[in-house]
């Protein structure tokens, strides 16, 4: 199952990214269904899919079926290209994509999935870390320190919510390191982070920007090491019981 599953999706990847010039990707959004590189793409798709299943045709439906639909998926997304926030769309057409070749894989090794793996102890302490930080953390963070705010806050002059952003993802990258027992990458992650905010923190002409990030880097690590020591220690009472 695994081994078809990645065959369909490097395939996938081949067709849709590897071997897709941004002329055919213009053009398919000029022309529509019309574009003769629509066609062209779907040809690379079936060389593709042909090529990774060593020219085997006994899954000869599942390869039309992944072709005839992701023609029609993509004929669906040129149509709502200007309806549609473009980032949505691009992550609606790659998860319709996956779907088919989720049901396509289903065909031939049929899925046994047990859904009582999904109510573990361990996965549910798991989806607990995430989300202790990710959204818990960002909330704290942001009562924590909202008695205090820029200029360049008020000003919009940083991208919309992209403090909040990578706020999480160094979080989910501490959770990760604490995890895995890799505790040298936070120490990496801060010296990072220091070296691209030393331009921000040279220009300020008094204290404030500097211990304003100060103040929201410390407590955004310490959240995170926090939950990502609090989930270990969960763990090994759960692994213990």
């Amino acid at each position: 199952m695994i081994s078809l599953f990645i065959k369909l999706v490097l395939a996938h990847i081949v067709g849709d990214f590897l071997l897709q010039p941004e002329k055919w990707v213009k053009h398919k959004e000029e022309f529509k269904h019309k574009s003769k590189y629509l066609y062209w793409h779907i040809l690379v798709h079936l060389i593709a899919l042909v090529i990774v299943f060593q020219f085997n045709f006994k899954y000869w439906l599942g390869l039309l079926i992944v072709l005839i639909s992701h023609y029609g998926i993509d004929v669906i997304k040129l149509n709502l290209k200007n309806k549609l926030n473009t980032r949505l769309l691009f992550g609606l057409d790659q998860l319709a994509h996956l779907i088919v070749i989720a049901l396509v894989v289903n065909i031939y090794e049929p899925y046994s999935i047990n859904t009582d793996s999904f109510f573990t102890s361990q996965f549910l302490l798991f989806v607990t870390g995430l989300l202790g930080v990710t959204v818990v953390s960002s909330v704290i963070m942001k009562t924590l320190i909202s008695k205090w705010q820029l200029e360049e806050d008020l000003k919009g002059e940083s991208l919309e919510n992209a403090g909040a952003y990578i706020g999480m993802l160094e979080r989910l990258f501490v959770f990760a390191f604490i995890v895995m027992n890799y505790w040298e990458g936070i120490g990496f992650l801060i010296a990072a982070k220091s070296v691209f905010r030393f331009g921000d923190l040279s220009k300020a002409k008094d204290r404030k920007l500097t211990e304003y990030i100060l103040i929201g880097t410390l407590l955004s690590f310490g959240l995170a090491i926090a939950f990502g020591m609090a989930y270990k220690y969960v763990m090994t009472l759960i692994t213990a019981a």
